[in-house]
This record gives structure tokens, C-alpha cells and sequence, in this order.
């Protein structure tokens, strides 16, 4: 009888191609992935939990200090924000930190295999967070919507009036639901507006028409604003978003990265949004 030894270098290579053929797998056939609960104990929260996503084509979330200190900015304790497209929660947990327990924090997402993972994030760090998920895309007008991703597992996504393979060949079974937020909000959180401190929106390209339908919220009670710029996005889409933020009443700023100390530049046109493939911008009222 033989005994094989593995080596440190042919164990890392075998859990690479084993990783390799999830990363593959995922990419081309559904399944359900679980989640796994971390724990992350930082300098000023304590003990904050977070459920990462077991689908190997995520990349797990690290929870830290300084990326609830760069929300601090932004978001008062106690004031109501919101998260549009939330996904499994990777900005909204750390939202919800910010703004604490006597906050409230409405995460929006339509993608219902990411959506389940943010519920379960939804039920953690309740000491800490009050935070409310709606498996709905924010869209101009109500409606049903058809989804799309570029991968069977459904880690990404965006939504259209028909099936367009452009946006993934990958289709889910049942459409999802698309509301007016602004309508959403005057309906069912009325009470909470005066105190909205805080929207971001990150929408797989389709940021622009999300804006532009939440405008008159923008106008009336000036929340900090931060949206994503698409790497796809073509010098037109991109000089159209930055008119429509700033004639909003806005000042945009690139930053690095959602950290506190992050690079910040001043966007003093769109022509700034195509020194970046992708970025994120926040947008303050003049």
C-alpha cells in the first residue's frame, strides 16, 4: 500500500482548480448558493456581522472601520437613507451602521437570488441597524419588468421591457416588479422624508434614468447623492448623467473608493467622467 503526500504547493493548486471549475460552473449552470455569517469586530462598532454569498463568482465582503467612518459623512445618526441596488447588501449594512438603530435604511434590489442574501443581512446586527429590503427595481413608472444577467448564477443584472440578449443571455423565469419611489415613499414613508440624508444608486448602467426619475426627491429635500458611472457607459451617456445631476442643484466629486480617507476630485464637467473607465461619484447640494 502507497501513501501519497500532498505538498503545500500541489494542495494550492488544487483548491485553485477546484475553485476554477466553481467559478466556471457558476458562470454557465444555475444553483442555489447558501450564505455564511462573518464577523468583524472593528475599532468603534464592536461586533458587526455581515451573511457573504457563497457564489464563487462574489468575492466575499470585508467589513471595516473606515468604510462605516466614510458613510458617517454623509449619513447623521437617525436619518433616514436609502440604498438602490442594494444587491446583497456589501453598502447597505455599512449605511445602516451609520445611520444606528434610530435610522432607517430602505434597501431596493429585484434580483431575487441576491435579495435573499440581503434578508439575511437584514436580520443581523439589529442592536445596530434598522434596515428595510423591498425586492423592487426603482423605474419611472410602475410595472413588470424582464431581468437578465451575464451569468447563470445571477450575481448581476438589469431589467428591460423585453428580452434583450445584450444585456445577458441568462433570463429569469418570472418578471420582477419595477415602482415609482417617489411615489413609493410619499405613500408609505411620508413621516420619514424631511430626514432623507442619503441615496446611492448603482444600477448596472442604467443609473441615469434612475436619477432622473427620482428628481423631484433630489429637488425638495437635497440628500447627498452617489452614483456609479458604468464601465460600458459611452461619452454621451456619461456627459448627460453629470448635466442631469447638476441641474439638479448639485456639486459632484470623484472619490477612490468607499473608504474615509479616500481620493477626492472635484467633476467640474462630463468630460472628467471619461478619465475613468468605472467610478463612483458623490454629489453634494449647492
Amino acid at each position: 500500500m502507497s501513501i501519497i503526500l500532498l505538498t503545500p504547493n500541489k494542495i494550492n493548486v488544487l483548491d485553485y482548480l477546484k475553485k476554477s471549475f466553481a467559478r466556471k460552473k457558476a458562470r454557465r449552470q444555475f444553483q442555489e448558493y447558501s450564505h455564511t455569517v462573518d464577523k468583524f469586530v472593528l475599532p468603534e462598532e464592536g461586533e458587526v456581522e455581515f451573511a457573504n454569498w457563497d457564489n464563487p463568482l462574489v468575492k466575499p465582503v470585508t467589513l471595516t472601520q473606515d468604510e462605516i467612518n466614510f458613510f458617517k459623512k454623509f449619513i447623521p445618526r437617525g436619518s433616514f437613507c436609502i440604498d438602490i441596488g442594494t444587491n446583497i447588501g456589501d453598502t447597505t449594512v455599512p449605511m445602516a451602521v451609520a445611520a444606528g438603530k434610530t435610522g432607517t435604511t430602505l434597501g431596493f434590489d429585484p434580483n431575487p437570488h441576491v435579495f435573499k442574501i440581503l434578508e439575511a443581512n437584514v436580520t443581523l446586527n439589529k442592536e445596530k441597524t434598522n434596515i428595510i429590503p423591498f425586492n423592487y427595481a426603482i423605474t419611472k413608472e410602475d410595472g413588470e419588468f424582464y431581468y437578465s444577467s451575464s451569468e447563470a448564477s445571477f450575481g448581476n443584472g438589469g431589467i428591460s421591457n423585453e428580452i434583450i440578449s445584450e444585456q445577458g443571455e441568462f433570463q429569469l423565469p418570472q418578471k420582477i416588479k419595477g415602482i415609482n419611489l417617489q411615489n413609493f415613499l410619499e405613500k408609505n414613508y411620508a413621516d420619514l422624508l424631511p430626514k432623507l440624508s442619503f441615496i446611492k444608486v448603482d444600477v448596472e448602467g442604467a443609473d441615469k434614468e434612475v436619477i432622473r426619475s427620482i428628481s423631484e426627491l433630489l429637488i425638495k429635500y437635497k440628500p447627498v447623492l452617489i452614483a456609479e458611472v458604468f464601465s460600458k457607459s459611452s461619452a454621451e451617456d456619461r456627459t448627460e448623467l453629470f448635466d442631469l445631476v447638476a441641474s439638479l442643484g448639485y456639486t459632484l466629486y470623484y472619490f477612490s473608493d468607499f473608504v474615509a480617507n479616500a481620493e477626492i476630485i472635484k467633476l467640474e464637467s462630463g468630460k472628467d467622467l471619461m478619465k475613468w473607465k468605472m467610478l463612483n461619484f458623490y454629489a453634494v447640494p449647492n
